[in-house]
């Protein structure tokens, strides 16, 4: 009775002791902790029921001397519980990472077994991964939150992920070296380009413009998402954790040896792959292009738009004018393959030659006559009469109209025939400096008035200028309130310039 006794006052409630398995039933393990009485623990407190055998000394909590029914109320569930606050406490902080196993889902979150229960809310969770789990499979997480006083632990699966996948890129950066050869996958394409995961969710960007030596319009025509791809590391950003990526530079570079494939001078074979303005784009193979200028489209014709000559995907044959390899440009020409009608143009067009020609255009300053086919020559304003004022070249000459003109000169450097109409005639200023002496009085019409005089036509197509000067108005006295075209005055011949093709009249006579 008196060990007994002693036995006793070691035992206090809320103590941890040995006890032994004397028992067990469906449902209880009976224990004897060396008590009046043994001890009975519900079997599902035992993680691994199967193991136990009688006999197995165990740790256990008093948790009730004597119950209502004179039972010792015992537990093993508490006493792992205890342990493993205390480990938590112990070993880990508030960002550590724990593995842990799901036991159930309860009210904004899920049960987790990490050596106790801990709480993992559904908005740290990742519920469809949990779904599939298998029962005794372990995940890692992340503590959020250790509360001492109430004994909880509040922990993220988002955050452990978001964590592996951090030390993944740094791991993966840590690595890269320019030129590197990576295994991908395609997670996203938009206009500019394509997203690559190289692995533990880290992002390369793959962008149009190194995706293909050749032309492409959208990064779809290249990739898909979901597509494994190989790629080279161009450059990367440890700080930002950026990466570009290249496609094409796993391929020779189709420049390298263009200078040797497509020498100046030579005709090849291409496709039209764009039309812009200024000309078109012809694709000579992947990756190269060279430019046909709209000038460089026809000897004899002008084109407003290169699209009235190609379309895009017609073949043609051009010539190589150019290459500037650094630039990557090649100049092209569609004329070149044609004869030159220019060619040889100072052998059949001589000075002083008669020749006849239709007036394709007139401007302001002369008009275009066309000898032959992609042959022009132009008439200035200033050869279309010795004698009459022209204000406009269209006064005097009408689009379509036949005529005959006089090769004044010819520059087959620049593309140049200059043409004259009263060249056809003999220069009359000798004869009229000769009827027309200084001093002579003779008569004239007005034919125009202007604010520094007077036009006068002395005969057809011969015309003087009476300066306002050599009028005699009185003062204050207007030129247009004193005459008017058509009147007839007398005039007095001051000089004759038979260079500049000139007559100064006065009427101060």
């Amino acid at each position: 009775m008196v060990e007994y006794e002693k036995a006793m006052v070691h035992m206090e409630e809320g103590q941890i002791v040995k006890g032994k398995i004397m028992d067990i039933t469906r449902t209880e393990v009976i224990v004897d902790i060396g008590y009046k009485s043994e001890g009975i623990i519900p079997l599902h407190e035992f993680q691994s029921s199967k193991e136990l055998k009688i006999g197995d000394e165990i740790d256990v909590l008093l948790e009730s001397k004597e119950d209502e029914n004179g039972i010792v109320v015992l537990s093993k569930e508490k006493v792992e519980r205890a342990r493993g606050w205390d480990r938590i406490v112990k070993s880990s902080k508030e960002g550590d990472l724990i593995e842990g196993k799901i036991i159930k889902r309860v009210k904004g979150g899920f049960i987790v077994d990490v050596g106790i229960e801990a709480f993992l809310p559904t908005s740290q969770a990742l519920s469809r991964e949990f779904e599939n789990a298998q029962k005794e499979q372990t995940f890692e997480f992340k503590i959020l939150k250790i509360n001492r006083l109430r004994k909880n632990v509040v922990l993220s699966r988002k955050s452990a992920l978001f964590h592996k996948k951090e030390e993944e890129r740094k791991k993966i950066f840590s690595s890269l070296a320019k030129g590197m050869v990576l295994k991908g996958a395609v997670k996203n394409i938009t206009d500019f380009g394509a997203f690559i995961d190289v692995g533990g969710g880290t992002i390369g960007l793959l962008h149009i413009a190194d995706m293909s030596w050749g032309r492409i319009n959208h990064p779809s025509e290249i990739v898909a998402v979901g597509d494994e791809v190989e790629v080279i590391v161009l450059d990367f950003n440890k700080d930002e954790m950026k990466i570009s990526l290249g496609l094409r530079q796993k391929t020779k570079d189709p420049w390298e040896d263009v200078e040797v494939k497509y020498p100046a001078g030579n005709k090849v074979t291409g496709k039209v792959v764009n039309l812009v303005p200024y000309g078109a784009f012809i694709e000579l193979e992947k990756g190269v292009e060279g430019l046909v200028h709209i000038s460089e489209f026809s000897w004899t014709k002008k084109y407003n738009s290169p699209s009235e000559v190609l379309a895009v995907g017609d073949r043609v044959e051009v010539m190589v004018l150019n290459i500037d390899k650094a630039q990557r440009k090649i100049s092209l020409g569609m004329k070149q393959l044609e004869q030159d009608p220019w060619q040889g143009i100072e052998d059949r067009y001589k000075v002083g030659q008669k020749v006849k020609g239709k007036i394709r255009h007139v401007t302001d300053y002369g008009a275009f006559i066309q000898l032959e086919e992609g042959i022009d020559g132009l008439v200035h304003v200033s050869d279309l009469s010795w004698t009459k004022k022209i204000a406009h070249p269209k006064d005097v000459l009408k689009k379509g109209e036949k005529m005959e003109t006089v090769i004044l000169s010819v520059d087959g450097i620049n593309r140049r025939i200059s043409l004259g109409i009263k060249q056809l005639t003999p220069d009359p200023w000798d004869e009229i400096q000769s009827r027309y002496t200084p001093g002579t009085v003779v008569k004239g019409k007005v034919v125009k008035i202007t604010n520094f005089g007077m036009f006068i036509e002395l005969e057809k197509d011969l015309e003087g200028l009476l300066h306002i000067s050599e009028i005699g108005l009185e003062q204050g006295e207007a030129l247009d309130s004193k005459f008017k075209p058509g009147d007839e005055v007398d005039v007095k011949i001051l000089r004759v310039d038979g260079v500049q093709k000139k007559i100064a009249l006065s009427m101060k006579i």
